[in-house]
């Protein structure tokens, strides 16, 4: 995975929600591009909270962890 990748997903116009998926099989779905946070090395993802339209956890992504980056499924759809 590369920044410039990411970054590519994160000032896409009108912004497309994307997924992100872990070496370990976590996924995190980028909702919005206030909610991630590029670093030298990886990504700050927030996230949870379905309820809310405030994210209520954190997760800090390191680049070679990070095994594939996608389109977010719709809102109710089963995750990987």
């Amino acid at each position: 995975m590369t920044l410039e990748l990411l970054r590519g997903f994160l000032a896409k116009r009108p912004f497309q929600p994307f997924r992100l998926v872990t070496s370990s099989g976590q996924v995190y779905d980028v909702i919005h591009p206030e909610n991630a946070i590029l670093v030298k090395g990886g990504l700050v993802v927030a996230y949870g909270a379905k309820s809310s339209d405030l994210p209520d956890r954190v997760a800090t992504l390191s680049l070679p962890h990070i095994a594939a980056v996608g389109d977010a499924a719709e809102p109710g759809a089963r995750r990987p």
